[in-house]
């Protein structure tokens, strides 16, 4: 981008939720279902259909605007926001204009080794449409009405972002806060999350926005980027020529990493909103608010705190931890057990997190008993870190209500603290290697890994790695 324009990009986030029911009917709101199967005379708009309000919709637009520190309007409405797709039957769709159920807001997320904080306009509550798919027939476009009526919480931004990156890093930090929600999956393969990127360009200084192109159902963090990055390029090019840059709604193509044009951009007026006649204001008392904000235990960058200043987890594996809210959970469960925040901490960071998903579900319990079995063994010095992990861990996952004690003594590897025996090994296995000694003492210092090698294959059994290491170290200054 030439040093003379700066990207402008604001964002409309949609958050498809896990509720049991669509929005306003009672159809089972599920993902991946036969096509057309979870549908009525309601999400069809037959006549004479009625909505309904979901209570469960406006209990997670509370969650969402109590963790973004939004206002949240205990007097708030719907509308119909009127155009038709062939995907939304219809023919307009149920939306909140005028009254939103949550006002500003802000959310601080990390992008590369700094902060920024992005402040919100508004979150709405609505409904999703079906869905269109084209590549089935050649010649037809196929409808699956499953998806019309899924609700939907829109966040929308203001355009404060300057990058594509940027927006990356946010939606990766928001996909993490909806998930300690537990208000959606967030899966952008999946539709869960998707996101419009409103992007202009204006001169360095300049306060007045530019000409905006919408990039309509952005659905990875790869292809925001990307978007927004050759969308700003394209801008900025028109304007080096003279050009004027349209207001437009866009689609990108992620073959070939360009935007390209769908339609002029609607203006509110095009949609001629106008109050739902059918669905009462939604009227919010104090107490209902408080028991949602009561009910949420802890958010990412609390849990964050809390694993640094309470435990003094490392930084950056405290980072790790925090952006699952389940490995948080599962730091608790094992550190009551073991009592040792460290040794906790890396073994899930190093270990468990790679082997998460091989872990038997129905056999948790038993599985996460026993590592905490293992990893006391570790902390009371009776196996060595590196032996339990390599000679353990898959046992434990095919035999998770084994006895692993008694498992660490048929394979030796239980460290004897009182045998003394183990320096007169590692001196016979210097005294089998002296051109090895002499070029270790020489410079090559790696050779140690070939001194412990060959502890650990003529040795004795159930010596600390580290002490035998520390043993050869000094002999080998002697």
């Amino acid at each position: 981008m030439s040093q003379q324009y700066e990207t402008v990009v604001g964002l409309e986030i949609h958050v498809q939720l896990n509720t049991a029911s669509k929005a306003f009917c009672r159809d089972r709101n599920h993902f991946g279902d036969e096509p057309n199967t979870n549908v009525s005379a309601i999400s069809l708009a037959l006549p004479g259909t009625l909505p309904m309000i979901n209570r469960s919709q406006v209990i997670s637009a509370i969650k969402l605007g109590v963790a973004l520190d939004c206002e949240i309007d205990k007097s708030s409405s719907f509308d119909r926001k009127n155009y038709c797709y062939p995907d939304l039957p219809k023919g307009y769709q149920i939306t909140q204009d005028a009254k939103p159920i949550c006002i500003g807001g802000k959310f601080t997320f990390k992008t590369g080794e700094t902060y920024k904080t992005i402040n919100l306009h508004h979150i709405h509550m609505e409904e999703d449409a079906g869905k269109s798919i084209h590549d089935i027939h050649d010649d037809k476009t196929c409808l699956d009405y499953n998806r019309a009526g899924t609700p939907l919480l829109e966040v929308v931004t203001e355009p404060e972002f300057r990058s594509g990156q940027e927006v990356s890093d946010f939606i990766n930090a928001f996909q993490i806060l909806i998930r300690y929600l537990e208000i959606s999956d967030a899966n952008m393969e999946e539709g869960s999350l998707r996101c419009d990127c409103n992007v202009s360009v204006r001169s360095k200084g300049e306060l007045k926005l530019g000409t905006r192109a919408e990039i309509k159902n952005v659905n990875s963090k790869k292809f925001a980027k990307q978007a927004i990055e050759f969308e700003a390029k394209r801008q900025w090019t028109i304007l080096q020529k003279g050009g004027k840059v349209k207001q437009e709604t866009r689609l990108f193509n992620t073959a070939n990493g360009e935007t390209y044009a769908m339609r002029k951009k609607e203006d509110a007026l095009d949609y001629r909103y106008f109050p739902d006649p059918d669905l009462q204001t939604i009227i919010l008392a104090d107490q209902f608010i408080e028991n949602i904000k009561l009910s949420i235990d802890h958010l990412p960058w609390e849990a964050n705190s809390m694993l640094v200043n309470d435990y003094k987890v490392a930084k950056k594996t405290a980072e790790t931890l925090s952006a699952d809210k389940t490995l948080v959970q599962l730091f608790i469960y094992l550190n009551i057990k073991v009592d040792d925040a460290t040794l906790v901490s890396n073994f899930i960071a190093n270990q468990y997190i790679s082997i998460d998903k091989t872990i038997q579900q129905d056999k948790l319990e038993s599985t996460l008993n026993s590592f905490a079995e293992m990893l006391t063994l570790i902390k009371n010095k009776e196996l060595s870190a590196s032996t339990a992990y390599k000679q353990l861990i898959d046992f434990i996952l095919k035999n998770p209500e084994a006895n692993i004690r008694k498992e660490a003594e048929n394979k030796q590897i239980l460290i004897n603290a009182n045998d003394d025996n183990f320096e007169e090994a590692c001196k016979e296995i210097l005294n089998q290697f002296p051109d090895k000694v002499k070029a270790y003492k020489a410079g090559k210092k790696g050779l140690m890994g070939f001194f412990m090698g060959q502890f650990m294959k003529n040795g004795p059994k159930g010596i600390n790695p580290k002490d035998v290491q520390e043993c050869f170290e000094k002999l080998l200054t002697l």
